[in-house]
């Protein structure tokens, strides 16, 4: 039983899911979830359930500018966990207002391009400038590979192109990157950390399941809760894994398609 007491505020940057299981709605679940307390900045509207994204309406860049500036001039933030960013416009204000209002606050940057199913979040013009004014000094980054493979231009298809892919992730500039290999075609799971100057695994056993919706959302905002409580990014990382495996197991089946996690396990473990 986690204590009661709220510790660490996280800031999240990110869209919102009708369906409660990824996005704003997942990344608020599983930062409370964790002790911490959250606050939001929605950049999209999203049209979606367990089976497909129907579609994305965007905020204006003002108003996300906006909703942030709010946030972090009254309550403040510990740690700031960035999701959704789709448009090049959106991304250019996100990272002006952080850089003037939050520039020492930790970042944790979930590379949210495209959906499990194919949908495009972010064209490549975005994502170039996704590179340079997000990912380029954040405190970690979480790709799966897919992403990763958007994001360095090359193919990562097993355990030794992921170690092969390391100076690569390094050299786009953030503290550090998880690189998490759930699309491995092995039951053996391996999500490597890599920082500047060393690799570390985290192993684990895939779980059969159809209830992964928003497992990247709740992954990287775990980390944040993490970071924002004054854990290290090891035990950050290591608690979120551990955190989302659970929430996975422990899943209620809901939905048609690829359904939610439980993301309030915490309540009665």
């Amino acid at each position: 039983m986690l204590d009661h007491k709220i510790k660490g505020r996280v800031l999240v940057v990110a869209g919102s899911d009708p369906s409660g299981g990824a996005g704003i709605e997942g990344d608020i679940k599983t930062i409370t979830s964790l002790g911490c307390y959250a606050l939001s900045a929605i950049t999209s509207i999203t049209d979606q359930d367990t089976k497909k994204i129907n579609g994305v309406y965007n905020l204006r860049p003002k108003m996300i500018s906006s909703q942030i500036q709010t946030s972090l001039n009254d309550i403040g933030a510990d740690c700031i966990k960035l999701g959704m960013l789709p448009s090049q416009e959106v991304i250019m204000v996100v990272s002006k207002i952080l850089n003037i209002h939050a520039k020492n606050i930790p970042r944790v940057v979930d590379t949210v391009i495209e959906s499990s199913g194919g949908y495009e979040f972010m064209n490549n013009f975005a994502l170039d400038t996704f590179l340079s004014k997000i990912v380029n000094g954040a405190t970690i980054i979480t790709p799966n590979l897919p992403e990763a493979e958007k994001l360095i231009n090359r193919k990562i298809r097993n355990l030794e192109e992921m170690y092969e892919s390391v100076e690569d992730l390094r050299a786009l500039g953030s503290d550090a990157v998880l690189l998490k290999g759930g699309h491995l075609d092995s039951d053996n799971l391996v999500d490597l950390l890599i920082k500047k100057d060393s690799v570390e695994s985290f192993k684990s056993l895939r779980i059969e399941s159809t209830s992964t919706h928003g497992t990247g959302c709740a992954l990287s905002s775990a980390i944040a809760a993490g970071l924002a409580q004054s854990l290290s990014l090891t035990d950050s990382v290591a608690r979120a894994h551990y955190y989302v495996n659970r929430a996975i197991e422990l899943a209620p089946g809901f939905g048609k398609g690829f359904g939610p996690l439980n993301h309030c396990h915490t309540v009665d473990s």
